[in-house]
């Protein structure tokens, strides 16, 4: 392989960006895949553990529907801390350190739940696992984007939902059986919860993200990074070809929060606050209250449970559905679409009390959900540069996870004034809200994903002349 620039001369630029732009996908990528694909199995398992033992709670502790809802909310407020520590750690220890970190947090709380007493214990106990959760998220998001190619990245975010989100059902699954057993079995979903921690095992096979050495300045490091990944991938692949030339960005090794509010990344920040805004009200307004909702409307607790159980089946086909179209498709018109279809199955789920269609529209709400919320996790970082990814991710996923702490006291205030049916219509409204802002402002990113394609495409051809 001929040496580039960005090699001879590792202390003026790295190149990063496009050094890893025109790898061939390798083994280095599906291990990294595998690992964080563990990490969002065991974050989308542990996110529903208390929706899943609350209606066991209330007939064993006698908890009430507003502590459910306060339960809920303070999580929210959690994942809202953890959202903005998370860009911060990121930003100041590392994308690899800050997701270990991260990761480790949430299991430990969430094992540290088995031994809950009350539910006020539970309840600051899932504010601590929750703002874990949320960090965790944030990291990998911006982590898959820093280090697969541009062409690709929404493709492998989509893979690594379709086999995170199967943490849902099987928790669910798990909840349905062990949680009717006796009166502390619902303890051993906490403890399934907490097995994330695991992910202390991919440690040494990760690799910090060359882009964040980058971004700080310290180019002998991420050069460094860079060719042990460039070997490992034309050891496997063949020889690489020369990537493009390097595109300057100024080191920092600070990120105020204040730089947000330049023009740059104020757009972007708000656009995707309402983004989470309301795919968090939306999807946790459904989620979260469905087994309680249909347990308070007559359903036994285990048939409300084993109903929510197989609705959740459809989470890790709406993942597949969203690895399908993420790079083919403008992304924006791909979430409105999304969305739209949640809207109105979410609204026909809550019109009707048939198990078979419950089961239908539940499903379908589910796959679409979880579509959207893969394609959500590769337009988001898209929006930023280097220097304000972490942050501007961060800030808006947390903004929307902040605004869910309110999200279930209305759920619980239009069930107790208005009826089962009128907390579905709020949930369809949130959702039709967010299709239409991204249809209507949401910044297009199909330009550069057709550029990046045409790079990796010109790199397969000097491949194969080199070789």
């Amino acid at each position: 392989m001929q040496q580039s620039p960005a090699h001879s001369a590792p202390s003026a630029h790295s190149n990063a960006l496009n050094r890893l732009n025109r790898l061939p996908i390798g083994r280095f990528h599906k291990v990294t895949l595998v690992a964080i694909s563990f990490a969002y199995f065991f974050e989308f398992a542990d996110i529903n553990t208390f929706a899943t033992t609350a209606p066991k709670l209330i007939k064993l502790w006698g908890v009430t529907i507003d502590q459910v809802a306060y339960v809920t909310s303070l999580s929210f407020v959690g994942m809202f801390f953890g959202s903005i520590c998370a860009g911060a750690m990121a930003d100041r220890w590392g994308r690899k350190r800050a997701l270990m970190l991260t990761t480790v947090w949430f299991g430990a709380f969430s094992f540290v739940s088995v031994f809950a007493w009350d539910i006020v214990s539970l309840g600051v106990l899932r504010v601590l696992t929750s703002a874990g959760l949320a960090a965790m998220t944030v990291v990998a998001v911006i982590y898959v984007n820093e280090m697969y190619p541009a062409a690709v990245r929404g493709k492998y975010q989509a893979y690594a939902i379709v086999i995170g989100i199967c943490g849902t059902p099987a928790t669910n699954l798990i909840a349905s059986a062990v949680v009717p057993l006796n009166d502390w079995s619902w303890r051993l979903v906490y403890l399934w919860g907490s097995l994330g921690i695991l992910l202390v095992l991919f440690t040494r096979r990760l690799k910090e993200s060359p882009r964040w050495y980058e971004s700080r300045g310290r180019y002998d490091k991420a050069d460094e990074v860079l060719r042990e990944i460039e070997a490992s991938v034309a050891a496997e692949k063949g020889p690489l070809p020369e990537p493009a030339p390097p595109v300057e960005e100024t080191p920092s090794t600070r990120t105020p929060l204040r730089l947000l509010l330049r023009k740059k990344y104020l757009y972007p920040t708000l656009l995707l606050t309402v983004l989470w805004v309301t795919q968090t009200i939306g999807f946790f307004g459904f989620s979260s209250w469905a087994p309680t909702l249909l347990a308070k409307e007559g359903f036994s607790v285990e048939k409300s449970v084993f109903y929510v159980a197989l609705t959740t089946v459809g989470a890790p086909l709406g993942s597949y559905l969203a690895s399908l179209v993420t790079d083919r498709f403008e992304r924006k018109w791909s979430l409105a679409a999304f969305g739209t279809v949640i809207a109105l199955c979410g609204l026909l789920y809550g019109l009707t009390f048939n198990p078979v269609l419950i089961i239908v529209f539940g499903f379908l709400v589910n796959m679409f959900e979880r579509g959207y919320t893969a394609l959500a996790y590769a337009y988001s970082p898209e929006l930023f540069d280097t220097r304000g990814r972490s942050l501007g991710t961060g800030v808006s996923y947390g903004l929307g996870r902040l605004s869910n702490a309110a999200g279930p006291l209305i759920v619980a205030a239009l069930y107790q004034g208005s009826g089962y049916q009128s907390v579905f219509f709020f949930i369809a409204g949130m959702w039709l809200a967010g299709a239409v802002v991204l249809a209507v402002f949401g910044p297009r990113t199909r330009q550069a994903h057709a550029a990046a394609r045409g790079a990796e495409a010109e790199a397969e051809r000097q491949a194969v002349r080199a070789s």
